[in-house]
């Protein structure tokens, strides 16, 4: 199950995945893009299996809806891909009252894991990988119970600071689950997959000139960083590897940036979550 996996490194994985015979579910926003998706894996690969499920992940709710509805369907699911991501040069909120940056990068794969851990005990050798970036070592500091909530405007030279907090999150949370999680059952790792010219930044004005630019360069190559995340989902020498961060270089292990490495605050951050998560999402 592949989130963002309509362009960029999410589109790249789901079809490098199904040459390899994957049966594929992806979660997507687009009905457009997700049937555009499907018709390139129809190309790359004869029979292939794939699953469309419509959600919008700025949206708690849908993040939780479309969880149910996944698990519902497979009962279990042997690979999550934690890789749709969002850098908002300026603030945007929700419906839900949430920066979108925080909730697309950080509350909706924690949510849509929530609900889909069940379907990977039952795989009973289930893999999730969640996408992070070196954009983590921009955040200075993580006070968990103000910064999830945080709301307040910022400017685009601003905004690096904030989509780095949001992907030092990931890395903490996916150290936290580690530890609540039984390795021989599910693993959970995390990976910088480098710079890559994708459609993260599709907010920047001029981005589509530049990445034009870059791209007959050669410059951010998308397939480097999808290349770690498929290692992670399918490679057995991480079967019973987890609790890591790796780099899109050879998967040499990284440590967690300082500002979010101590356990006491990564169980705040799983904690405030949680809390965050009941207040927007009462259990029915």
């Amino acid at each position: 199950m592949i989130t963002g996996a309509t362009s960029g490194l999410g589109r790249i994985t789901a079809l490098d995945l199904a040459r390899r015979g994957y049966r594929l579910g992806v979660v997507a926003r687009s009905e457009a893009k997700a049937a555009a998706l499907l018709e390139d894996l129809r190309q790359v690969t004869d029979g292939v299996r794939a699953d469309v499920f419509l959600a919008d992940l700025a949206l708690l709710a849908e993040a939780r809806r479309v969880g149910r509805e996944i698990a519902a369907r497979y009962g279990r699911l042997d690979v999550l891909v934690n890789n749709a991501g969002l850098h908002a040069f300026s603030q945007r909120v929700t419906a839900e009252g949430l920066a979108e940056m925080t909730v697309v990068n950080h509350l909706a794969p924690f949510t849509l894991t929530q609900e889909l851990t069940g379907a990977l005990l039952a795989s009973g050798a289930g893999r999730i990988v969640n996408v992070a970036s070196e954009a983590a070592r921009q955040a200075d500091g993580i006070t968990p119970a103000t910064d999830l909530r945080d709301t307040a405007p910022y400017t685009r030279r601003e905004s690096m600071a904030r989509y780095g907090r949001t992907k030092l999150m990931t890395i903490m949370w996916t150290q936290e689950l580690a530890r609540r999680l039984d390795p021989g059952l599910v693993t959970v790792n995390c990976c910088d997959p480098g710079f890559n010219v994708t459609g993260l930044g599709r907010d920047l004005p001029g981005s589509a000139v530049l990445e034009r630019v870059l791209k007959l360069l050669r410059v951010g190559d998308p397939r480097k960083g999808a290349g770690i995340i498929v290692r992670l989902a399918t490679d057995p020498a991480f079967a019973r590897t987890s609790g890591g961060y790796f780099s899109v270089r050879d998967a040499a292990p990284l440590p967690c940036p300082e500002a979010g490495r101590d356990e006491r605050i990564q169980r705040e951050l799983w904690t405030q979550s949680s809390s965050l998560l009941h207040d927007i999402l009462p259990l029915p």
